[in-house]
């Protein structure tokens, strides 16, 4: 897979490069951004700018981005605290800290990384960083999470977040 170079011609001046970029890749994180400048990565005219160069008006961008790295999620010794569980769903309380699904940032150390330790024959299809995600809770934030162990179960609970219903065996105690 090879680099993709994008060009954007810069239509107002006055901004810093990190921020101008930020804005105009809106698919781009502004920390992916500032890495792209700090590697050389970004060229203005042909040579390589500073995240607090202001821009110009006219002048041509170019970003040299790299192609994304697979990543691939293992099973990791992460104590869980688990409330409930059967064949098709498992019920947990997040503690606060634990980020939920891999991403750039957290490739690893993960719920999901802990659910693959340890949920017996708990595997989704090879690359899926989610498996068995149907919602999640901000790293900082503890609360209770489901999360399905098998595909049709995961595509269910997405239904029933997605419409706000309650699943049809469900009893609310009051």
């Amino acid at each position: 897979m090879s680099d993709e170079i994008r060009k954007i011609l810069v239509q107002e001046g006055g901004n810093r490069l990190d921020k101008f970029l930020a804005k105009s890749e809106e698919d781009l994180s502004r920390s992916f951004i500032q890495k792209l400048i700090k590697t050389e990565r970004v060229t203005i005219n042909g040579k390589p700018a500073k995240a607090s160069y202001k821009v110009q008006e006219g002048e041509l961008i170019f970003l040299d981005i790299p192609p994304a790295k697979p990543m691939r999620v293992y099973p990791q010794k992460i104590p869980l605290n688990i409330i409930f569980y059967d064949n098709d769903l498992v019920v947990l309380n997040k503690q606060p800290g634990l980020v939920v699904h891999p991403a750039v940032g957290h490739p690893d150390g993960t719920l999901v990384n802990a659910l693959l330790f340890h949920l017996e024959g708990f595997c989704f299809a090879e690359g899926d960083l989610r498996p068995g995600i149907v919602h999640r809770l901000d790293r900082d934030t503890s609360g209770v999470m489901v999360v399905a162990k098998n595909e049709k179960t995961k595509k269910d609970l997405i239904d029933l977040f997605k419409n706000r219903e309650e699943p049809a065996e469900s009893k609310i105690v009051s």
